[in-house]
């Protein structure tokens, strides 16, 4: 695999980032570079790095203040109590992620914040041919990534965070940055906001006993 795939910086989850945290785990950190901008952005703060793919080691020990290789469906190491975790991009990825964002969520600390992006496997690129054309075509990234194991809709990417005991009031979707989808998006009045919705972006905290899954106010970026 291309190894520009794990130096992005995922600069457009800075409206969801909390006004403070103290402690950081990424999961899936690719080779940190978002791991080191979040940490910059609080002072003082601890970032913890989690990853699979060995050979961007050296680079995610430069970028957190602790990095693990490992297997995510396995067992994770100790990682503390975090106010902050990311996963993004990567629970899909992934044979059992409603097991790993379960456990992350009970490590979370006391009013700790998980924010975790998924694709959308309802985007229009993909429902069109596969409505059109019965075509269903793996590609080497973006939605159709070929190491994907687990698609999301925004229904099931919701789900998944209350399964795991998460609650979320707010999300990104991703995919409005472009004049077509905008202007499609204000001609269909939004009913067809789903199938322009690259990702969701969904920042949850820990439910209180009681609390069920409410509306979502969603930011089209």
């Amino acid at each position: 695999m291309d190894q520009t795939y794990f130096q992005h910086v995922r600069h457009e989850i800075e409206p969801l980032l909390p006004a403070s945290a103290t402690r950081i785990l990424d999961v899936g950190a690719g080779a940190g570079r978002t791991t080191a901008w979040v940490r910059g952005r609080y002072n003082g703060s601890r970032a913890i790095a989690l990853e699979g793919n060995p050979a961007v080691l050296d680079d995610l020990k430069a970028n957190a203040d602790e990095a693990y290789i490992v297997d995510l469906d396995g067992d994770i190491p100790d990682v503390g109590a975090p106010d902050l975790i990311l996963c993004l991009d990567i629970l899909e990825h992934l044979v059992r992620p409603e097991q790993l964002l379960q456990r992350l969520t009970d490590a979370l600390a006391e009013g700790g914040t998980v924010i975790v992006s998924c694709p959308n496997v309802a985007h229009a690129s993909v429902s069109v041919p596969l409505l059109l054309r019965g075509q269903f075509e793996y590609r080497d990234s973006g939605i159709l990534d070929r190491t994907h194991l687990r698609f999301f809709v925004r229904t099931s990417a919701l789900a998944l965070m209350n399964q795991a005991g998460l609650v979320v009031q707010r999300g990104i979707r991703t995919g409005f940055d472009g004049p077509r989808s905008r202007l499609l998006d204000r001609l269909t009045g939004g009913t067809m906001r789903d199938h322009l919705t690259k990702q969701y972006i969904m920042v949850g905290q820990r439910a209180a006993p009681g609390t069920s899954q409410g509306p979502v106010a969603w930011q089209a970026v």
